[in-house]
């Protein structure tokens, strides 16, 4: 049993435990806690349901619980993996135990640290190095208490780890507080500061509406080097923090359909289509368009989005 599987014994029982109610579907989706990824599984629902007659259910849990739920059986699918965000995850469960499949097919992400543009021109903040200012830093202080805050991510995500790793390496965890929490939460905080001119500075990713409802700049930083990537999850090692290093950017990051190998035994049908689901960054980000700033409802908008991508649906059909 390697260090991984041990650190997470104790979350798979809490995965099979919150399953119960899901043993009679044929196919359970795990849902990690962003808008993007809940999109996907809802689509992912209707057309397994809707062209294999399958019961298919969703069930919210964290991405390390989702992988360890694929490898025992009581979980089936992971909609959108991000690598090289969950590479430790991917690493154990695809390429070590061969218990899960990855889907080929990426969708291109960019990640880093955001600002609205006007304000970042205003407040002469736009590059990663800015941050580390103690003057400039104070004027992102959202809380009244003199300090400057940056959210960097929900609890549970693999990115805010490595966020935290970032923000040691380059120093700015020392004139700023990092703040995690839920994305829904930070994104109306995010919002009520740009609209009231307020500077703010945050943890920024595509495929995502954001984009599409403000003028952002992503801060300028080293780019992105291999060889100065040294990043630890939690799960891995317990001083991960203490011993990881990313002082230059992220590199493009790729989002990855992953799936339970046995569903090529039991469901081969279901894993067919699974490994051949290709999506755009344009449909992800108009996705996350619909879901946050429309409030549409996510089952809602996956039954019209396969009714309106028939031909693509069929494509991952054949």
């Amino acid at each position: 049993m390697n260090k991984l599987t041990r650190t997470l014994l104790l979350s798979a029982g809490v995965a099979l435990a919150s399953t119960g109610a899901a043993r009679g579907a044929d196919i359970v989706i795990g849902v990690p806690n962003w808008v993007s990824v809940n999109g996907t599984a809802h689509i992912l629902k209707v057309v397994l349901e809707d062209n294999l007659g399958l019961e298919v259910e969703l069930q919210n849990a964290t991405n390390p619980i989702v992988f360890e739920a694929m490898d025992k059986g009581s979980m089936h699918v992971h909609p959108e993996v991000w690598l090289p965000n969950q590479a430790n995850l991917h690493r154990t469960f695809v390429e070590e135990k061969g218990t899960v499949v990855m889907n080929p097919h990426g969708v291109k992400s960019f990640q880093g640290m955001c600002m609205e543009a006007g304000m970042a021109e205003k407040h002469d903040i736009n590059s990663i190095s800015d941050l580390t200012d103690p003057d400039k830093a104070k004027i992102l202080d959202t809380d009244g208490d003199g300090r400057g805050d940056v959210w960097i991510g929900g609890t549970g995500w693999a990115s805010t780890n490595v966020e935290k790793i970032r923000a040691k390496s380059y120093g700015y965890d020392q004139t700023l507080q990092l703040m995690e929490m839920d994305e829904t939460l930070a994104l109306a905080k995010v919002d009520a500061a740009i609209k009231q001119g307020k500077p703010i500075v945050f943890y920024c990713y595509t495929p995502h509406h954001m984009w599409a409802l403000y003028e952002l700049q992503a801060l300028e930083e080293p780019p992105y080097d291999a060889s100065k990537w040294n990043v630890i999850q939690p799960t891995d090692d317990p001083e991960w923090l203490a011993k990881s290093s990313a002082p230059v950017a992220w590199d493009f990051a790729y989002l990855h359909i992953h799936y339970a190998k046995a569903l090529e035994t039991d469901y081969p049908e279901a894993a067919s289509i699974l490994g051949k689901v290709n999506l755009s960054t344009d449909q992800v980000s108009a996705m996350t368009y619909e879901l946050t700033v429309k409030k549409t409802d996510p089952a809602e908008y996956a039954r019209r989005w396969a009714d309106e991508n028939a031909a693509q649906v069929e494509e991952w059909l054949k």
